[in-house]
């Protein structure tokens, strides 16, 4: 086990906030985790941001702004993390090698993105930053095209799986009704997610709207301390192994059906926690997009390649299922604020593991798995977490 844990956290609920910017939706967060945590500011050693940014608001230069909204902040180092979609477990990891190097006791882990202040046809090419777009940047429907894509290739390779993606989408959005932080708390059932209407358009190739995570505001904290200060909170939760594994960004110079990266650094979290997948309780999955879950029970290893729709028709990944995946609604119903991401998905695990899931709440979870991700699994992030008191 890694010396640092995580023993409090906040989170906004997801969807079109009020907030009119990351500075706003930070101030409020930051200061329910602190409370979570029963730590003072004064005791901050570090502060890691995670904020995507790049146009969705002029003000930028995020790692500063934390202490416009809590001033007892202002002298601690803040540093701001970007890293696509996983730019939240960037953070996160940044704020870990912090407490492991010894450089400080207490570390604020701070996500958060404001997304819907620009037009959504300002949206799509601002989420293009995240593909490489010397090759990508022109593909129709935006970064929902290059997963259509994705979708359409999978499709060719080893055959049409839309009800399966439809599948997916159903068991996340039942699975966010319980979740008083969702975006959408909806449940819209199979055959409305499976059937192409004019209210679940199809948005690019085979993907459906139900298919594709939602533009969301929102933040979330985690407080994030060492083994001998944990030892004095309230709460703590470990990390039993935590990797990161890295893919090329170009998708012309690599199988992107294969997720490469997500195998690797799912191989190396399990390795160096000493266990299987049978061993956890439960996963929360990047699912962006409906065929990235589906290819991330294959790059997990619950499935062999192009056999990932066995997992969701055999009821595995459900909650009442052997290995239950996105308890939580996932981003598919969650919401994708791309900053505070991973962060939330580190706080959702966290919850199931102290028994605070309340309706979400997976009974007996003692093991959880985290997969974030940045980019079209470029960027790659699984941490195994374990409660410690």
């Amino acid at each position: 086990m890694t010396d640092a844990q995580i023993i409090g956290w906040g989170h906004t609920v997801f969807g079109k906030s009020d907030q009119p910017d990351t500075e706003s939706l930070m101030a409020g967060v930051v200061a329910e985790a602190l409370a979570h945590a029963q730590v003072a500011p004064e005791d901050v050693d570090g502060v890691f941001v995670g904020v995507y940014n790049n146009g969705f608001q002029k003000q930028d230069f995020q790692g500063a702004l934390v202490a416009m909204g809590e001033p007892r902040l202002a002298h601690v180092p803040a540093t701001r993390y970007e890293n696509a979609c996983a730019t939240g477990s960037a953070a996160l990891h940044g704020a870990l090698d912090f407490i492991a190097a010894g450089r400080g006791r207490i570390a604020l882990v701070v996500g958060a993105e404001k997304m819907t202040a620009i037009p959504m046809s300002e949206v799509g090419d601002v989420l293009l930053t995240a593909c490489y777009r010397r090759e990508e940047a022109d593909v129709e429907g935006g970064f929902a095209g290059v997963f259509g894509k994705i979708a359409q290739s999978y499709f060719q390779r080893y055959g049409d799986r839309s009800e399966e993606l439809a599948m997916i989408a159903a068991k996340n959005h039942a699975n966010g009704m319980a979740n008083p932080y969702a975006h959408m708390r909806k449940d819209f059932g199979l055959d409305f997610c499976n059937t192409v209407s004019d209210k679940n358009p199809r948005v690019a190739g085979p993907l459906r709207r139900t298919d594709c995570s939602l533009v969301s505001d929102g933040a979330a904290v985690l407080v994030i301390a060492d083994a001998d200060t944990a030892a004095h909170a309230p709460r703590a939760i470990g990390f039993r192994s935590r990797a990161q594994a890295n893919d090329i960004m170009a998708i012309s110079r690599r199988d992107i059906l294969e997720f490469r990266g997500a195998g690797m650094a799912w191989a190396q979290a399990l390795d160096a926690a000493g266990v299987t997948l049978d061993d956890l309780s439960l996963v929360e999955t990047h699912d962006c997009f409906t065929i990235a879950e589906m290819l991330e029970y294959e790059a997990m290893g619950l499935a062999e390649p192009g056999q990932g729709h066995r997992i969701i028709r055999d009821g595995i990944t459900q909650r009442t299922g052997r290995l239950p995946v996105n308890p939580s609604g996932g981003l598919k119903a969650k919401g994708h604020p791309i900053g505070a991401t991973g962060v939330s998905m580190h706080v959702m695990a966290a919850m199931q593991l102290m028994n605070e899931a309340d309706g979400m709440q997976i009974p007996g979870a003692t093991l959880a798995g985290v997969f974030n991700m940045g980019g079209a699994a470029v960027a790659n992030y699984v941490s195994i977490l374990e409660r410690v008191k």
